[in-house]
């Protein structure tokens, strides 16, 4: 048993202390609130991982700190460099392996699928980011002061995922109920699983050969909106989704009056064209192979709906 320290307590930070608890690892999981998953090999602790002395000395023992963090998406650019900067002190301090949870945006527009080697060539500001929170990471790591590795994933399915399918789609879907969505519904998508993320940052985190540069969580083939509606809708039992497209200027005008819709604008071209994260990398060194879509569908009905709670929860949950 080794202690593991996660930063965040999101969907992925969850699924990651639940999936190390699980294993018998000893697990500390660190959000500002002391937030987290109960589970006997937890442990809750309220601090700012921005401090890298407090980060150190919770850190300290460690074989990994996993970022598992995410700022409120219009914060990136204030809330990101301290945060990155006490992780990487933090790590270099007591030697345990910076596991970074990333994501496809320094690609930017790309055509056809994207690997490991694509060039981060995106100049948008939330991905400029986490450009530089990569490249500082594995500048230290290639300097010999740390150990670092990067998992990135696309948009995310599954429980408690903060996505467009999650917060637009899914939950219209198993109402019966329109779903408006500022996105080509037919172009193919790659949609990345929780629980995926959470095996793969653990795996990358205790493998020597994960260190020293990224990897792309492996994920099931792509889909479009309109096929992960249809299939979300036969597991709840619901009726055929009814989806269109939110035109641009309404997501401008919503920007108005909402500072995370304003930063959507940005990143709405990975929904405009097909989106495609090639994962063989990461399958063939660590033998994950990715979860089907229709099982993160399931679990996304299953965590949104109370037991019992009409005929499309109960066929829904298999019940």
């Amino acid at each position: 048993m080794s202690l593991q320290v996660i930063v965040g307590a999101g969907p992925v930070g969850t699924a990651t202390a639940r999936l190390l608890a699980d294993q018998g690892e000893q697990v500390r999981i660190i959000t500002r609130r002391g937030s987290g998953p109960e589970h006997p090999a937890i442990e809750r602790v309220a601090a700012d991982a921005t401090d890298p002395d407090r980060l150190t000395a919770l850190t300290t023992g460690a074989a990994a700190l996993y970022n598992c963090a995410n700022p409120a998406y219009h914060r990136w650019p204030t809330d990101w460099p301290p945060l990155a900067a006490g992780l990487l002190t933090a790590a270099e301090r007591t030697g345990a392996v910076l596991t970074v949870t990333g994501n496809l945006y320094g690609y930017g527009p790309v055509d056809g699928p994207m690997t490991e080697q694509t060039p981060a060539a995106s100049r948008s500001a939330k991905a400029q980011v986490r450009v530089r929170m990569w490249q500082e990471a594995l500048d230290a790591h290639r300097a010999g002061r740390l150990r670092a590795t990067e998992v990135r994933a696309s948009d995310f399915v599954g429980a408690g995922a903060n996505s467009i399918p999650n917060v637009l789609v899914l939950p219209r879907v198993f109402a019966g109920r329109r779903a408006f969505v500022p996105a080509d519904l037919d172009a193919p998508h790659s949609w990345t699983y929780v629980g995926d993320v959470a095996r793969t940052l653990v795996a990358a985190a205790s493998d020597e050969r994960a260190w020293g540069r990224a990897w792309h969580v492996p994920t099931a083939p792509a889909v479009s909106l309109r096929e992960l509606a249809r299939r979300a809708a036969a597991i709840a039992g619901a009726p055929t989704p009814k989806l269109s497209r939110l035109p641009v200027p309404v997501v401008r005008l919503g920007g108005l009056f909402d500072p995370t819709v304003r930063e959507l604008r940005e990143v709405l071209y990975q929904f405009d064209r097909p989106f495609l994260l090639d994962s063989t990398a990461a399958q063939e060194t660590f033998g994950i192979r990715p979860t089907p879509l229709d099982v993160a569908l399931r679990e996304t009905l299953e965590s949104s709906t109370p037991a019992g709670a009409g005929a499309g929860a109960g066929a829904g949950a298999g019940r």
